[in-house]
């Protein structure tokens, strides 16, 4: 039995959700998120809550019920609170800034790199060191987030790179040496 698809999904005040056949809508103050479910899975509105069922006991309908909770309870937080992912740049040279909308980051290349936020997508350079990426679409923001750490992972042996802010990098010890 699945333990999160049996959760309600409370609706906060100034968010509206709407079922229209197999798309899901959520409308709040920060946005439009559209999700289509699977025909399996039904979905319903009762109470201020919503509530997500499936026909039968099958694996994969066990599995689509608890993920498609899930995914929905993402989509309500995303319109109501958002989602922040924080990235530091650490390492000599290593520095980030805005250029318009383009993200410009100094990564010890022989060029600089440009990245553009998807739609939906806000980001926000406090200082030199630090990346705010936000939005109300969780995977989008986790995906751009994994994009920009992509461009220079942070590495074992300095640290230099870019990781997350709760993110702990395991640290190796250099070459011994000779003796």
């Amino acid at each position: 039995m699945s333990r999160i698809g049996l959760k309600p999904i409370a609706i906060p005040a100034g968010v509206d959700v709407s079922i229209n056949g197999n798309a899901v809508t959520v409308k709040g103050p920060n946005g439009t998120l559209t999700m289509d479910k699977h025909p399996n899975i039904s979905v319903s509105i009762n109470d201020g809550e919503v509530n997500v069922a499936r026909p039968n006991d099958d694996k994969e309908n066990r599995a689509l019920h608890g993920l498609t909770r899930a995914l929905i309870a993402n989509m309500v937080e995303g319109v109501t609170n958002g989602f922040k992912k924080v990235l530091e740049v650490n390492g000599v040279g290593y520095r980030v800034q805005m250029q318009g909308s383009n993200l410009v980051m100094n990564l010890g290349f022989s060029h600089q790199v440009t990245m553009t936020a998807p739609e939906g997508v806000k980001i926000e350079c406090p200082s030199a060191n630090q990346i705010i990426i936000s939005g109300a679409d969780k995977q989008a923001v986790g995906q751009f987030a994994a994009q920009v750490r992509e461009k220079r992972p942070p590495e074992p042996y300095k640290g230099k790179g870019i990781k997350y802010a709760e993110e702990h990098i395991r640290r190796k010890e250099g070459k011994a040496g000779k003796k």
